[in-house]
């Protein structure tokens, strides 16, 4: 990963998607997202670049390449692969052997949007998948993948190759790459008036009185 990105993915995991979900909504951007979630207890915190993979339909046009192979073979070490199967949740499109090849290439974790299979293979290796739920179904037969690094749609949300992903315990969130440092610098402003309120509650300030002191409810104006 190079220099800069690298940076902004240490500063992204020092805070939560909530922070950054909150940082959007202030700048009136798109890019929280529902429904998907860690497949297991112990998925990492991850955040990196988008490189994105859509899938389509399996029917009479046959595909080039199992999908995700292409999304694994064009990753640098340290993004995040965000695969579009449109919240389908009959057919697994992500598994162990394709958890084993990003693992090998350093990618920091997959986010689906749609189902996967194969969760042993995930814990055993470490390797940090979101998604909206587990099937057995292999993907053969069901679906095949419709492009690598173009546009697509996630949780309801666009997505571009090289826009930024965070996703924790809460969720998935989507930045803009153009809007990266803006929405990271709002974020790390909302962080800390945050934690400024909650030492405040630990040091035996009422609710109210906290509420009264930050204005809570206009936190993001």
């Amino acid at each position: 990963m190079e220099k800069t990105a690298k940076v902004y993915r240490e500063r992204l995991l020092k805070l939560s998607t909530t922070n950054v979900a909150d940082a959007l909504d202030a700048l009136s951007l798109k890019g929280a997202t529902f429904g998907i979630r860690p497949i297991w207890e112990g998925s990492a915190k991850i955040a990196g670049r988008a490189v994105t993979l859509k899938i389509t339909a399996a029917g009479l046009t046959p595909s080039k390449n199992h999908l995700g192979v292409n999304a694994i073979h064009s990753a640098d070490a340290g993004d995040v692969i965000v695969i579009d199967n449109g919240g389908r949740l009959d057919t697994s499109c992500w598994g162990g052997v394709l958890t084993n090849g990003a693992k090998q290439k350093g990618i920091a974790g997959v986010v689906i949007d749609g189902a996967c299979r194969d969760i042993d293979d995930y814990v055993e290796a470490g390797f940090p998948v979101y998604s909206r739920g587990a099937v057995v179904s292999t993907a053969r037969g069901r679906i095949m993948e419709e492009a690598t690094n173009v546009l697509v749609q996630f949780g309801g949300v666009q997505v571009r190759p090289g826009d930024f992903v965070l996703a924790d315990r809460s969720g998935v969130v989507i930045i803009p790459h153009e809007k990266l440092e803006e929405v990271i610098a709002k974020a790390e402003m909302l962080y800390q008036k945050e934690e400024a309120m909650v030492a405040d509650l630990r040091a035996g300030m009422s609710i109210l009185e906290v509420d009264n002191k930050y204005n809570y409810e206009k936190m993001l104006k």
